[in-house]
């Protein structure tokens, strides 16, 4: 797409803003004196002091600065400070075995969901070939010396391996460890061990940040490594509570996929968000989660691996105008609208009923469904919240009530392996992390194995992170050798592996690979 090029000269005019004025003076005084001589009278200029007192009443500038320019190498400086912090971050996952997704940013899966449509220049999201892994790309940036990374968790929420490269012209790559995640702010914490003292970015703050100021996004996009894209803050508050806990600030600095995770970074050099999402429908519209909900939210993630959120077990819709009708609510539309309450949950046993409308938790208004669910998310597990209530009768009449309800923790925040099948299989010895049985009709119709394929053991489960897993083993693949001597069952696999390195072959849908297994 060609981009069309606009230019501004100032200069003219200003002059000939300049020429009209004084043009102006001078008609206006000759009108006034008729046909009688011009006369010129000069304002007498202001002393200096009074000057600079003047300008300070509605400065349009630091008085001490003006008409001097930013500095010249503000964004040379500004990459040399932030560049050594921010981190390359590659992943890869297993793939189903009935096929999976190319090499692409989990951004795109995350605003292609939302607003619909292809990244534009974006990996298409199904592969032709099963049985692979997922690749992914992302950034990160160091906030202490010895290693610990934020990130965005949608960039290692289903990663097996997760490698870190420092620098770009580093062929050294670090691989990391999840300490502690949360999907519903989006923020992620891992860590690596590079053996000495890392370069660190400075954390700002984003009470303050101004629609306007230039701001600088760092990131890996499509692979390009500590990449640095200008511009400025083009919006600040932006809800899109479908997506994150937080409200974004939103920014026309290039974020692409593969940015995920990296800095945006102030003109001073602090960073004051976490570029995590775009919109695909557009240009130049990119968003990033403030820095000050991150930093609230950093330590429990350290500490605990995990945010843990209330839950009173409620499910909720915003009043509108059709709702308020048939309840009889002659105010305005407001409140939440309780459609459903979970036996033995918090609100059941604190009194709550379906149809109640909850206009108040915890000394907060609840306009909307959001507002109920941050003010309820918000409080201490194991704590209460008041919550204010009207309920309606068959004639719209109303009653109010006032419940105090427990908080317990979010079932769906507590931390679970995903639910998966479980097949029969004997574990691999030596910690290498697969199970494998033998050839099955029932096992090959599960897995999508060919019918031509040889009928040799197949591998039923490998472990999340297990060094099988990063070796590329995946299930489904079926044995034709282990450590170069056939095998033709459980027995043989089993048998043949030994503690430390193994090399085998098996057969992935038509094709032959060789691993190494084992560390």
């Amino acid at each position: 797409m060609r981009l069309r090029k606009f230019s501004l000269k100032w200069i003219p005019t200003v002059a000939i803003l300049s020429s009209l004025a004084w043009a102006g003076c001078f008609l206006d005084n000759a009108q006034s004196q008729g046909s009688k001589a011009t006369t010129v009278t000069t304002p007498t200029p202001k002393p200096t002091p009074q000057a600079i007192s003047d300008l300070k009443q509605t400065p349009p500038l630091d008085p001490a600065k003006l008409g001097q320019p930013l500095p010249a190498n503000l964004w040379i400086e500004l990459s040399k400070l932030v560049n050594p912090a921010v981190v390359s971050i590659t992943t890869a996952a297993a793939v189903n075995p009935r096929g999976g997704r190319g090499y692409r940013d989990p951004i795109q899966d995350f605003f292609e969901e939302f607003y619909g449509g292809q990244v534009p220049g974006a990996p298409q999201g199904r592969s032709a070939r099963p049985r692979e892994q997922m690749m992914g790309l992302g950034t990160g940036f160091i906030i202490r010396e010895d290693g610990l990374i934020i990130t965005n968790n949608h960039v290692v929420e289903q990663a097996d391996i997760i490698k870190v490269q420092l620098d770009a012209s580093d062929e050294k790559l670090y691989e990391a460890e999840v300490i502690g995640r949360d999907s519903r702010t989006d923020i992620a914490l891992i860590k690596i061990d590079a053996k000495k003292k890392l370069p660190v970015a400075q954390l700002g703050d984003s009470k303050n940040v101004q629609v306007g100021e230039y701001v600088a996004a760092f990131g890996n996009p499509y692979g390009h490594a500590h990449t640095m894209t200008i511009g400025i803050v083009s919006a600040i508050g932006r809800a899109i509570a479908e997506i994150n806990r937080f409200p974004f600030i939103q920014t026309d600095a290039s974020i692409n996929p593969g940015n995920s995770g990296g800095p945006l970074v102030n003109a001073q050099g602090y960073v004051i968000g976490v570029n995590t999402a775009i919109d695909a429908r557009a240009q130049g519209i990119g968003f990033a989660i403030p820095i000050d909900d991150v930093k609230n939210i950093v330590a429990q993630l350290e500490k605990e691996g995990r945010i843990r959120r209330g839950f009173i077990g409620v499910g909720i819709a915003t009043v509108d105008e059709d709702i308020a009708a048939q309840l009889g609510m002659s105010e305005s539309p407001r409140g939440v609208l309780v459609t459903q309450v979970l036996r033995g949950g918090p609100a059941d046993k604190a009194g709550i009923k379906p149809y109640d409308v909850i206009i108040e938790f915890d000394g907060k208004k609840t306009n909307t469904s959001a507002d109920l669910q941050n003010s309820v998310g918000d409080l201490k597990i194991g704590g209460s919240g008041k919550a204010k209530v009207w309920r309606f009768d068959e004639r719209g009449r109303r009653k109010d009530f006032t419940y105090d309800v427990k908080i317990e923790e979010n079932p769906d925040d507590i931390r679970k392996a995903p639910a998966q099948k479980q097949y029969f299989g004997q574990n691999a010895p030596f910690d290498l992390g697969f199970k494998v049985s033998n050839h099955s009709a029932e096992l090959a119709r599960e897995f999508g194995i060919p019918t031509q394929a040889p009928k040799g053991p197949i591998v039923t489960d490998v472990t999340r992170g297990s060094s099988s897993s990063r070796s590329g083993l995946m299930v489904g693949d079926i044995f034709l050798d282990v450590n170069r001597q056939p095998v033709t069952n459980t027995r043989d696999v089993l048998k043949l592996l030994k503690k430390g390195r193994n090399f085998v072959r098996v057969v992935r849908g038509y094709n032959f690979v060789v691993l190494t297994l084992g560390e």
